[in-house]
């Protein structure tokens, strides 16, 4: 028999969940739209209610299988939830962790309660997707856990204190995880975006920025959740465990 292609999965497919999905064009929806465009049903959960119905609805008009949970990724009792709504699509084959709040601020002007949030939201929070997910990934015989960083995992810029100290921890756990568990037939992977994401909430922010930045000095979110998929899709023998990405001409 064939050894399986880089562009198929080496286990029957299944569910995936995507944990910190808000408006339809970010990152979390870019990856449930690719995954669901390549036949899989995907479980979105995120804090917004509002902004997470509108994108279940826009996956659903294009005819995803689709749960949607609200909650809060650093609560275990919520990530729980999370897990089973995807269990009941199909046994889970990925779970990503997408959190990307950050923050600017001095650092004598950061409150406990800041550097805290953004631990719990980054660090935390990956920690419990983890815990939550292993377990279903390990019954299925393997799968994909995908956690979302930044540069600020790398590299702690002036005023990002909480942000940088968050991404890293996640990014050293993301390590740890996939020694663990990489021979036991999951594949850990910690995506690096280095640089301004042309998404609602930058856009938002900073509209004039796109064109600033000229054609293509932003990520695409499409082209984000690509790579997402690409990872999913990786031969065994050939598993990337960081990956980071930047828009072609960004200075890094």
């Amino acid at each position: 028999m064939a050894s399986p292609s880089i562009l198929e999965p080496t286990a029957p497919q299944g569910s995936v969940l995507i944990a910190g999905v808000g408006a339809s064009q970010g990152v979390g929806a870019a990856i449930a739209r690719r995954f669901a465009a390549g036949g899989y049903p995907v479980a979105i959960a995120g804090r917004n209610a509002e902004k997470l119905a509108a994108t279940a609805a826009e996956l659903v008009a294009a005819g995803a299988k689709v749960a949607h949970v609200v909650g809060d990724v650093s609560k275990p009792g919520d990530v729980a939830r999370f897990v089973a709504a995807a269990q009941q699509l199909a046994p889970l084959a990925m779970a990503v962790h997408n959190a990307g709040s950050n923050r600017w601020a001095p650092f004598l002007k950061v409150s406990e309660e800041q550097f805290e949030s953004h631990w719990r939201e980054h660090a935390l929070g990956g920690f419990h997707l983890a815990q939550a997910a292993i377990p279903a990934l390990l019954s299925r015989g393997g799968g994909t856990l995908v956690f979302t960083g930044a540069s600020g995992s790398l590299r702690g810029k002036a005023h990002f204190a909480p942000f940088a100290a968050a991404k890293a921890a996640l990014r050293a756990m993301a390590q740890s995880i996939a020694r663990e568990f990489g021979p036991q037939g999951i594949h850990v992977g910690h995506v690096v975006i280095d640089g301004g994401i042309e998404g609602d909430r930058l856009m938002s922010l900073r509209p004039q920025l796109k064109e600033e930045r000229g054609p293509d000095g932003l990520l695409n979110i499409a082209a984000i959740a690509e790579a997402y998929w690409v990872l999913h899709h990786q031969h065994r023998s050939a598993w990337t465990l960081e990956l980071d990405l930047r828009p072609w001409a960004e200075s890094f």
